[in-house]
């Protein structure tokens, strides 16, 4: 019995010896010491007694000092198994710990090497940019190109760089500057036909007025220009280039870093780029309606406002540029200058109503024949006599003028076979080449003459801002049967033509007081020419009378007027280009109604200007002695 029990205390205390080893295994056997001696279980846990180790290990076990009695000999087996299933439940979560710690670990550093590479290519960004080998290379492709430059146009050359330069257009500048350079700049309207200058002008003009310190333009001002042929707009405010717009940050993407708050972007327009100087719009006209409108709401305002169904005043995420723009609009205090090759009738009456007005004269052929020796000049050329007189022949535009010039003196280089730049001169050769490779004509097809003929007199038309002669012509004879002859006139002129031969009839009857219809009569507008208005009248009824009674008219004049059945001439439109195009093609005097004279300015010195009230008037004029010579019963 004794030994047994002996056997039984000896494998008990190999147990007890087993759980201090697993302790210290798990604890460390210097931290299992401490935590013994503040459980106050070191004395117990070195006792030879099994009893009091036991209590020792219970403490130790549980951290619980206050356990006092010590197990009667027969618990401990069950208390060891108890203390044992403990450790391992603490072993296996201990176990457990130290994996998740493993992966935490390895997660941390993970994570701390990504964010250490976020942190460097952040450093990058901010010292270097976003840029990168490639990007660079493309850079530098960019860089080359820009290094590689071709000598300035022609036309670029010769364009005026100052207001004298400019030629033909001395009233129309003088009344430019006139309302542009003056302490209250007015917003202008330039009418004129193509190439003869208004951009040029618009754009000296404003340098003209920053000069003058009477004027609100500062140095920095600026010349802001569009075409409004290619302005173009979505009516959704999607997109305005020329008033601005607002970049909504889902459909429309703003920048990312308002994209990502969810911020509107506004975008200004070209009439806050031109505050404080000049919006220069050419074909003004051909911008879409509904913008007129609202480019004349912004004259008034000076502002532009923005919209948007994106934007909280109250967020905190805004920065303040945007905030203001939405309340309080971008400035646009501008000069607006708008140019057009479209008649006055054609542009919005609102437009006018807030403009002034100036108006281009098309280009003389002197005109032509100065600017194409003015940039000959510029060119470093010499021109062969004649040349610029060819040149003024087929074509009343600077601009085409200057193209033609620039392409003789290519021709011109081409066939020197030096090279050589001093002294080349331009023939008249060069210039027919240039012409007859761009397969021109002559711009004025009918020339007055010193001639007179019978049935044929000049007549006066205009089309936009240009204003030709119109060669008109009749023949005359004996009808077959008398009260029963025919008048045919060409259908492509036009029903108001018509209209004037039926007038000319009554009058006829009126003057002569004969029939017109004992005749046939052909009368015809050579080239077909549109006569849009009833301007022909006079001119119709001068050809008629001349070809009844074969008497001949001058052909180096010209005349415009309705013609009313009583005999009277009356008022027409487009007088001055009328008279452009008489001098255009050498016409020495021109007969135009009495009540159009107040109209003429000026007279030009190539053209006498003579009014006329009464057809009869204007036959004596004419006619003079072959009234009688010719038997023409005609009464004053």
């Amino acid at each position: 019995m004794l030994t047994h029990q002996t056997t039984d205390s000896n494998s008990l205390d190999r147990q007890v010896n087993a759980l201090f080893a697993v302790l210290a295994e798990i604890h460390g056997a210097d931290q299992l010491v401490l935590k013994a001696g503040k459980l106050d279980s070191l004395t117990l846990m070195r006792s030879e007694k099994l009893e009091e180790r036991v209590l020792a290990l219970e403490r130790i076990v549980h951290e619980d000092p206050t356990i006092e009695q010590p197990r009667a000999l027969d618990e401990i087996p069950e208390m060891l198994d108890d203390l044992a299933e403990h450790l391992a439940d603490l072993l296996a979560r201990r176990s457990l710990e130290e994996k998740l710690e493993k992966k935490i670990s390895a997660k941390m550093q993970e994570r701390h090497l990504e964010y250490l590479k976020e942190i460097r290519q952040q450093v990058l960004k901010e010292e270097g940019g976003p840029d990168n080998a490639q990007t660079l290379k493309k850079y530098a492709e960019l860089e080359m190109l820009e290094s590689k430059q071709l000598s300035r146009s022609t036309l670029e050359l010769m364009r005026p760089k100052a207001l004298e330069e400019v030629v033909g257009q001395e009233r129309a500048i003088k009344s430019l500057l006139t309302k542009l350079s003056s302490p209250f700049p007015q917003h202008i309207l330039l009418y004129g036909p193509p190439g003869v200058g208004k951009t040029t002008v618009a754009r000296l003009a404003l340098k003209y007025a920053k000069e003058k310190n009477y004027t609100p333009f500062g140095e920095d001002a600026p010349f802001v220009e569009v075409d409004g042929t290619t302005l173009r707009w979505d009516p959704r405010e999607v997109t305005n280039p020329l008033l601005g717009s607002v970049h909504d940050p889902i459909y429309q993407g703003a920048r990312r870093d308002l994209a990502d708050g969810a911020v509107p972007e506004p975008k200004l327009g070209l009439v806050t780029q031109a505050h404080g100087g000049v919006l220069f719009i050419d074909e003004i006209g051909e911008l879409d309606p509904i913008l007129q409108n609202k480019l004349l709401k912004v004259l008034e305002d000076k502002r532009v406002t923005f919209e948007s169904s994106y934007y909280d005043p109250d967020d905190p995420q805004i920065p303040k540029y945007i905030h203001k723009l939405f309340t309080e609009g971008a400035p646009a205090d501008f000069v607006l200058i708008g140019a057009t090759t479209r008649d006055p009738g054609e542009i919005s009456p609102a437009f006018r109503s807030r403009c002034a007005e100036v108006f281009f004269d098309p280009l003389t052929p002197q005109d032509i024949v100065a600017i194409v020796e003015s940039a000959a000049e510029r060119l470093g050329a010499e021109l062969e006599e004649g040349v610029a007189k060819m040149i003024s022949e087929f074509t009343i535009e600077g601009r085409q003028a200057a193209r033609l010039l620039a392409d003789a003196y290519s021709t011109a280089l081409y066939k020197r076979e030096d090279g050589d730049l001093a002294g080349l001169v331009i023939t008249l050769a060069d210039i027919q080449e240039v012409i007859q490779s761009a397969r021109l004509s002559p711009y004025v097809g009918v020339k007055a003459s010193a001639n007179e003929e019978v049935g044929r007199i000049l007549g006066l038309g205009v089309s936009g801002y240009l204003g030709s002669v119109l060669e008109i012509e009749a023949v005359a004879f004996p009808s077959s049967e008398k009260g029963k002859g025919a008048i045919r006139f060409n259908d492509t002129a036009g029903s108001m033509a018509k209209d004037s031969v039926a007038n000319a009839a009554a009058v006829f009857r009126s003057l002569t007081g004969k029939q017109l219809s004992d005749y046939d009569i052909h009368v015809n507008v050579v080239g077909g020419g549109n006569i849009d208005g009833p301007s022909a009248g006079v001119a119709i009824l001068a050809a008629i009378i001349s070809a009844v009674w074969q008497v001949p008219l001058p052909q180096d004049i010209a005349v415009t007027g309705e013609l009313s059945i009583r005999g009277n001439v009356k008022p027409v439109g487009g007088l001055h280009p009328k008279i452009y195009g008489a001098r255009q093609a050498g016409v020495k005097k021109v007969f135009v109604p009495q009540d159009n004279w107040d109209e003429i300015s000026e007279q030009a010195a190539e053209v006498e200007i003579v009014p006329i009230q009464t057809v009869a008037q204007f036959l004596q004029a004419v006619l003079g002695d072959k009234l009688s010579q010719f038997q023409l019963p005609v009464a004053n």
